[in-house]
């Protein structure tokens, strides 16, 4: 079983930067991409960004293209968020996820089998 642990988590004033991590308990055979997902109050979960760990090529979402950027370390067991130009919009709890997939990328939720806890990000006008 993979386990995924985020941290980095809080509050910051809008137009602020956080540093999301998110490490595995080992490197897994099990997984080739990696994701970092959120999810408001009362709202659907939605995914932000993924990894190929395979290449560390990467994909983002629309709404945080060229403020997020998604990094891996070299041994491949803890992925990274940072976050820039934060905005209200963004706060919500952040959610590390991780699959095995031969589809290419995917920000859809339910195609990833393992997940973290989860951190909140606050972020105030």
């Amino acid at each position: 079983q993979v386990q995924l642990v985020e941290s980095g988590g809080g509050s910051v004033q809008a137009g602020g930067s956080l540093r999301l991590s998110c490490a595995a308990s080992e490197y897994t055979y099990k997984t080739n991409y990696m994701g970092w997902f959120r999810q408001a109050p009362g709202k659907e979960r939605e995914g932000v960004a993924a990894i190929f760990t395979v290449d560390g090529s990467t994909y983002f979402a629309d709404s945080v293209k060229g403020r997020f950027t998604i990094s891996q370390d070299n041994l491949k067991i803890t992925m990274y968020l940072q976050m820039n130009s934060l905005k209200p919009e963004d706060t919500a709890k952040y959610y590390c996820a991780a699959t095995w997939s031969y589809g290419g990328f995917s920000l859809a939720p339910n195609e990833y089998k393992y997940w973290g806890q989860g951190t909140q990000v606050t972020v105030s006008s």
